[in-house]
């Protein structure tokens, strides 16, 4: 397992509330494996719809990309709401669209400490040929009512103080949290609504019990209840037969500098802004706490042994940020992003009372807060609130197990056309 203690977001978080394993035997009408923003929204969804519910996590709250993250909240998908629309119907894209929405949401509602800021969330290009694709984006959500435009040249080197970008566009309904705090603020929220929370507790065996679920763990536990819900993403197990071959888990490198001087901080992103840049093999950076400038992007798909093992993500930080060559580096590591073949989160329910999802593409923050508080929403009552996205068929993706063999493959092509493109 990658060590979280790595992290800013460790570092720099509140304690963890207390999740004692699970032990013995015990009934709920729902069980939640994974506590992650997917299950603990789903969690609280369901208690407040009167359930009685049990998480159980690996490790505990936050441990996989829920506390790992870039901590940007950025609505929609990779899909554009034109596409959205004929692909899935209106009822979609409005939902895509108000995933930010649910995440600040959440934050007020249960006073998490998480450092919220909704200062919105910049897509930049350093490409003058994506210029175009970015306007079309742009103006659907326009068309839409959401509060976005374009940005010229000089406008993205006044927001982000970077060099390089020729263009991009800004959507305010976006903003940053720090991931691990809003994770933790998740749990506290759970445990005070009487839910059971546990960490050291792997399931191990799912199996059917008559009309109801029976989850046994790894040290003996067990739990008998209605409905499952699945929500380990990335970091899914062979609990159910072929899921965790649905998804490609890519690693994503993350770094974060010293804090920056007041001098840096005045040109350096000085609106608070999350960025992302839109070449297919980009980057994203943001200031994050202490005033320290971090940045993510795809790495290799195994761990990380040394600091070395960061070398593109450190050069497209001096890239784009030649003044901080002199400002230490005082943090790097890693989490898994759960990618699917085509780019799009996936609902599964493969048998009656079990449900699953995954494979958020980079957008975890907002669209795992939405899909969890809507698939609780639903497993209350499925006639009055229909799942936002069209249940899918579990579909391993060919020879998995080579998936860092052809995947790495695939991100060296990217990479090669991306530096082909004007």
């Amino acid at each position: 397992m990658l060590d979280p203690a790595s992290s800013l977001w460790a570092a720099t978080a509140d304690p963890a509330p207390a999740t004692p394993a699970l032990e013995g035997a015990h009934t709920a009408d729902v069980v939640v494996i994974g506590a992650g923003y997917t299950g603990l929204t789903a969690a609280l969804s369901l208690t407040e719809g009167g359930a009685s519910v049990i998480v159980a996590d690996m490790v505990g709250p936050g441990f996989g990309a829920s506390g790992r993250n870039g901590g940007q909240v950025i609505p929609g998908l990779k899909l554009d709401p034109d596409v959205l629309d004929a692909v899935f119907g209106e009822a979609t894209t409005d939902f895509a669209g108000r995933t930010a929405d649910t995440v600040f949401s959440l934050i007020e509602k249960h006073r998490i400490e998480c450092e919220p800021i909704r200062q919105g969330w910049i897509q930049g290009s350093v490409k003058k040929s994506h210029l175009p694709t970015l306007e079309k984006r742009m103006l659907q959500w326009q068309s839409r009512g959401a509060p976005v435009e374009m940005l010229d040249a000089q406008a993205m080197k006044r927001r982000t103080g970077g060099i390089g970008f020729v263009g991009g566009w800004i959507d305010m309904r976006a903003g940053s949290i720090h991931p691990l705090n809003y994770a933790r603020g998740l749990a506290s929220a759970a445990l005070a609504a009487g839910i059971k929370v546990h960490g050291n507790s792997e399931a191990t065996e799912l199996k059917r019990n008559g009309s109801r679920w029976a989850v046994m763990f790894s040290n003996g536990a067990k739990v008998v209840a209605d409905n499952v819900v699945i929500a380990t993403n990335g970091y899914s197990s062979s609990l159910w037969p072929g899921l965790k071959a649905t998804v490609i888990p890519a690693n994503s490198f993350q770094i974060a500098t010293a804090p920056l001087d007041s001098n840096l901080l005045e040109r350096i992103l000085p609106e608070r802004s999350a960025v992302s840049d839109s070449r297919r093999v980009g980057n994203y950076f943001r200031i994050g706490p202490g005033d320290r400038l971090m940045m993510g992007g795809r790495g290799s798909f195994s761990d990380p042994r040394s600091p070395a093992d960061y070398h593109r993500i450190v050069g497209a930080l001096h890239a784009f940020f030649p003044e901080v060559r002199s400002v230490s580096l005082e943090f790097r590591w890693t989490g898994r992003v759960a990618m699917t073949r085509d780019h799009l989160p996936h609902i599964h329910q493969p048998a009656p009372g079990l449900t699953m999802a995954l494979g958020y593409n980079g957008r975890g923050v907002a669209m795992a807060s939405a899909l969890g508080t809507a698939i609780g929403a639903h497993l209350l009552n499925s006639t009055v609130n229909p799942l936002p996205l069209k249940l899918t068929d579990i579909k391993p993706l060919p020879l998995h197990d080579l998936h860092p063999i052809y995947a790495s493959a695939m991100i060296a092509y990217y990479r090669l056309r991306d530096s082909l493109e004007s």
